[in-house]
């Protein structure tokens, strides 16, 4: 393992304890909103504050950005940045749904070179480095062989934080409730990501989300053989925030659909 995942991996499971042991009692917790819809809570914070202390101790000099305390470091001049998410899927956590993990991903340059997700409630290790493929507690993996797509599992994720597409998400459901096996929507993007990877899904939409969302998630796919877009196809979802996924086959018919609802206001 690259020296600088088993920091990552080091991280997430310190993150993960903190995690378990709040999840026996979550109707404890603090809960604040952030924004309609969107919860943080006192482990959130705790369980990155774990993380960033884990990193800070091995790599000083990396620049970090989080979902809790945004960027920190000379992000500016940093070759190195670590993309993290505590706690994926908070609002599945606060209700003792047991759908959430913690990401970690580190980018050189811009460029996503170690992954990991991490579910404690499973105990699933999923980890990817650049060139070096993808791993499921050791195992290697691979997306699905699936190459069609009325027999595909779609994952995907409603839009919970703004509306303004709302109609054209619903639109693409739609379509795609009609043309495939089915459609999943567990709440934690980082996990969608990895199970995609791993083959449990087939493919994979979802608009508005943030850097910390999908980082470690893509990479994984990425090194299991699926490709990975925004909505335009391109290779800018972690500017947009808007990604479609899939095995080869699965992503090329998946895209065009994605595509023909999307809004000429919505950026790629």
């Amino acid at each position: 393992m690259h020296p600088t995942l088993n920091i990552a991996v080091k991280a997430a499971r310190r993150a993960a304890s903190i995690i378990n042991r709040a999840s026996v009692d979550v109707d404890l917790l603090k809960v604040h909103a952030k924004s309609p819809n969107d919860f943080v809570t006192e482990i959130d914070r705790a369980a990155e504050a774990a993380i960033i202390e884990v990193l800070r101790e091995a790599y000083p000099e990396h620049g970090i950005l989080a979902e809790e305390s945004g960027e920190s470091g000379d992000t500016a001049n940093c070759e190195y940045q670590w993309i993290i998410d505590p706690l994926d899927g908070t609002t599945n956590f606060i209700h003792g749904f047991p759908q959430y993990a913690v990401s970690i991903a580190l980018a050189k340059n811009g460029v996503l070179e170690q992954a990991v997700v991490y579910d404690p409630t499973r105990n699933e290790l999923f980890t990817a480095s650049k060139g070096r493929g993808a791993f499921l507690n050791d195992r290697r993996i691979r997306v699905s062989k699936r190459i069609r797509l009325n027999e595909s599992l779609i994952g995907t994720g409603f839009p919970f934080r703004q509306f303004d597409h709302v109609d054209a998400y619903l639109a693409m459901f739609r379509e795609l409730t009609q043309k495939t096996a089915g459609i999943r929507r567990p709440g934690s993007a980082a996990l969608d990501l990895a199970w995609l990877a791993c083959g449990r899904i087939d493919g994979f939409w979802e608009m508005g989300l943030s850097p910390w969302d999908m980082a470690a998630g893509v990479l994984l796919i990425q090194e299991a053989g699926g490709l990975v877009s925004d909505l335009a196809g391109e290779s800018d979802y972690m500017t947009t925030g808007n990604v479609v996924a899939g095995t080869p086959k699965i992503f090329t018919q998946l895209l065009p659909i994605i595509q023909a609802w999307r809004p000429a206001t919505l950026q790629a």
